[in-house]
């Protein structure tokens, strides 16, 4: 099964998306019924090219008495039912209709409830993350994921940010790559230390975090050989999904993704995270793991109460540091119908992500690739295809494609192609 992203204003409104979307070569679309801000293009849209989404919001209708202490917003730029009409219209193209569900990214709720938001060793609030230690953000995820299956009736079910969100936001107007942090860093500003976090460490693991990032020896990145002679800009992911950035002179970007570090040990710089914090390892690891599997363990026992037959898919990581919209699985989940792993950065590097992904999984079940159509992906349908190829080796046995609504005409034609490519 191939699955297409796309968000709720994609459809409605646009008579002719459901076909244009069945004409990729798809079987299903991951239609976006909780999702946080963004700005998104809507090139093929008849009433507008650029939509502001200014906070995070749910697109099915709110019944307050289905919620407790935290309650979703409702979109003002398309309507509060925009799931619906978009489901139904994409139904009735024939495509099978998978509720996107973000869990706990979620800026809106965040900054009317600091109490329950990620705090770093320093107690910086991320108002973007709220944090699953806390029983209100536990019991927010699982009405979330109970009225989406009550209300929305979808096909599947798609879970993502199931777990803490870390220091990689990627937010508004982002200004942190002067700090010269390297992923390590990143890892280390994504442990939570809030009211519910902070005691369950052990007594020196605030002390320890924070002495780590605040080393005075000089901070090193390595720097890819493919920008050492362009002068790039070259932007690495972390495991939390943190941007790590080294300017030269030419204005160019390469991206990377790199499961462990970018960084180079310089004096007493730690060359991973659990080199930084030591005798602490294995007890912080295990703290950090447990967020994200009591938060998947009880929405998989909620969804399977609510709908049993929908299928769970998982946005996973099998790093046990992943903290973000792809949650650390470490030791796999029996309990989902699939696995799917982030694929958007150096093709090697997310092959052996998924790899290691097929490893943890059990029998009969999916993994799936989640493919970046965007730039800075060209728009070249036989490169795509190569990249296609290197996943389903991998052990892909299906590819979830973003994004389908954001990609111009020729990104489209190209994807369409890749698939026909690839299959043949």
């Amino acid at each position: 099964m191939n699955v297409a992203y796309v968000y709720p204003w994609d459809i409605v409104g646009d008579p002719s998306a459901p076909d244009r979307l069945a004409g990729l070569g798809v079987e299903a679309v991951a239609l976006a019924a909780s999702y946080h801000s963004t700005r998104a293009a809507t090139p093929y849209h008849p009433s507008h090219r650029v939509l502001d989404v200014p906070y995070p919001a749910f697109y099915l209708p709110i019944r307050p008495s289905s919620w407790s202490r935290l309650v979703p917003a409702a979109p003002t730029w398309t309507s509060e039912d925009a799931y619906l009409q978009a489901r139904d219209a994409l139904k009735a193209a024939g495509l099978q209709v998978h509720a996107w569900t973000v869990l706990t990214h979620n800026s809106h709720l965040g900054t009317a409830n600091p109490d329950l938001v990620v705090r770093n060793a320093f107690g910086d609030p991320y108002p973007y993350a709220l944090c699953p230690a806390h029983e209100d953000v536990l019991e927010y995820c699982e009405r979330l994921v109970q009225e989406i299956l009550t209300v929305g009736e979808p096909d599947g079910l798609i879970l993502e940010a199931c777990g803490p969100m870390g220091f990689g936001h990627q937010s508004v107007h982002e200004k942190t790559s002067g700090a010269d942090w390297t992923s390590v860093d990143a890892d280390l500003l994504s442990l939570c230390f809030c009211t519910a976090c902070a005691d369950r460490y052990p007594e020196t693991t605030r002390d320890t975090v924070r002495a780590a990032i605040d080393r005075h020896p000089a901070r090193t990145t390595s720097t890819p050989t493919s920008a050492t002679t362009t002068g790039a800009t070259v932007m690495s992911t972390t495991t939390t999904g943190a941007t790590v950035m080294s300017t030269t002179t030419s204005g160019a970007t390469v991206m990377s993704t790199n499961t462990t570090t970018d960084a180079t040990v310089t004096g007493t710089q730690p060359l991973t995270i659990d080199e930084a914090l030591g005798r602490l390892t294995d007890e912080v690891r295990s703290i950090r793991v447990e967020l994200s599997t009591s938060l998947r363990h009880r929405l998989i026992a909620t969804a399977r109460r609510t709908a049993p037959n929908v299928p769970i898919t998982l946005h996973a990581n099998p790093d046990p540091w992943a903290a973000g919209a792809f949650a650390a699985l470490p030791s796999g989940e029996p309990g989902a119908d699939a696995l799917v792993a982030n694929c958007w950065g150096d093709p090697a590097t997310d092959a052996a992500r998924l790899a290691h992904l097929k490893d943890l999984s059990t029998p009969g079940q999916r993994i799936g690739a989640y493919v970046l159509t965007l730039p800075p992906r060209p728009a070249d349908a036989t490169v795509l295809a190569d990249q296609l190829s290197t996943y389903a080796k991998a052990g892909a046995t299906e590819f979830h494609l973003y994004h389908a609504g954001l990609a111009s005409p020729q990104r489209l034609a190209a994807l369409s192609e890749a698939l026909r490519l690839h299959t043949s």
